[in-house]
C-alpha cells in the first residue's frame, strides 16, 4: 500500500523525532494522527500544518481505554482504520550518561517507568489497531489469505546492541520492546501484518538529546564510519521505509539508523 493511501498514527508524535516521523509522513500524502499526552498546543500546531490530512489525539499509551479511544476516534475522522502505527511514544528521559544512576544506584520504579510507557504503550496501540487491520487488504505477499494487513513500526535504540553509556532502565525497555516486535511479527505475519523495529543512536538533536554534552557529540561522530551524528529526519526515513511497499516482505527486522556506528 502506497504511503499516500494510508492512515498512519504516531505515538509520542508532537515534538522530536516523533514530530519529524509524522512530518515525513505527511510529506509524501499519508494522512497522520499525531498523538499526545500533554502537549496539546504543539500537537495541534503540527495537525494544523498538515490540514486536512493531519488531527492531533490525546491519549495517554500506558492506559488501553484511551488508547482504543484514540483509534476510534481516527477512524470516525479519516473514514477508514489505521494502517501503520509508529511506537515512538518514550517517557521523560535525558540523554545524559555522567547524571544518569549507575547500576548500583538505579530503582525498580525507573525501570518500571520506561517499561510501562515503552513496551505496554506498545502492546496497547498494536492490540487497538488489530481489528482495523482485519478489515485492511493482504499487502505482504503472505500466503495465508484473506483480509488483514497493517504494519507495526517500533522506535528502538542501539544502545541494545552496543550498550556503552549506562542507561539501564532506558536500555532494558527497549530490549524488552525489540523482543515484542519479533513476537508480534511471528504471530501476525500469518495476518499479513508486518512488525518490525527502527533503532537510532544519538539523535542530532532532540528534547531528550539537548542534554548531551557537545563533547559526546563529537566523540560518537568520530567512531562512526559516517563520521557524522544522525539527524530525527535520518531515522524518519527508515520508518517509512518499513511503511512502504519496498519492505512488504520484510519482518521482524532491527534496522539501525547511527551512521553506522553499530553494525548487525
Amino acid at each position: 500500500m502506497r504511503l499516500s493511501d494510508q492512515v498512519v498514527l504516531v505515538t509520542g508524535s508532537s515534538r522530536g523525532l516523533g514530530a519529524a516521523i509524522a512530518r515525513a509522513f505527511a510529506a509524501e500524502g499519508a494522512r497522520v494522527v499525531i498523538n499526545y499526552k500533554q502537549n496539546r498546543e504543539l500537537a495541534e500546531a503540527l495537525a494544523a500544518d498538515m490540514k486536512p490530512d493531519g488531527i492531533a489525539l490525546q491519549a495517554d499509551v500506558t492506559d488501553p481505554a484511551q488508547v482504543e479511544a484514540m483509534f476510534r476516534k481516527a477512524e470516525e475522522h479519516f473514514g477508514q482504520p489505521v494502517h501503520t502505527v509508529v511506537n515512538n511514544a518514550l517517557p521523560f528521559f535525558e540523554f545524559n550518561g555522567d547524571a544518569r544512576p549507575k547500576l548500583g544506584d538505579v530503582t525498580w520504579s525507573a525501570f518500571d517507568q520506561q517499561l510501562q510507557g515503552v513496551v505496554r504503550g506498545a502492546l496497547n496501540t498494536t492490540q487497538a489497531a488489530l481489528p482495523g487491520f482485519s478489515c485492511l487488504p493482504n499487502q505482504s505477499g503472505s500466503g495465508g489469505g484473506g483480509g488483514g494487513g497493517g504494519r507495526i513500526i517500533n522506535i528502538g535504540s542501539n544502545l541494545v546492541a552496543n550498550p556503552v553509556v549506562p542507561y539501564q532502565d532506558y536500555t532494558a525497555a527497549k530490549g524488552a520492546l525489540l523482543a515484542f516486535t519479533r513476537t508480534c511479527a511471528a504471530e501476525l505475519g500469518p495476518r499479513g501484518v508486518t512488525c518490525n523495529m527502527v533503532s537510532g543512536g544519538l539523535l542530532r538533536t532532540t528534547d531528550a538529546s539537548r542534554a548531551t554534552p557537545d563533547a559526546v557529540f563529537a566523540q560518537v561522530a568520530a567512531a562512526a564510519p559516517l563520521r557524522s551524528v544522525a539527524t530525527p529526519q535520518q531515522v524518519a526515513g527508515a520508518v517509512l521505509f518499513f511503511a512502504s511497499p519496498w519492505a512488504s516482505a520484510a519482518t521482524g527486522q532491527n534496522l539501525n539508523v547511527d551512521c553506522g556506528l553499530v553494525m548487525t
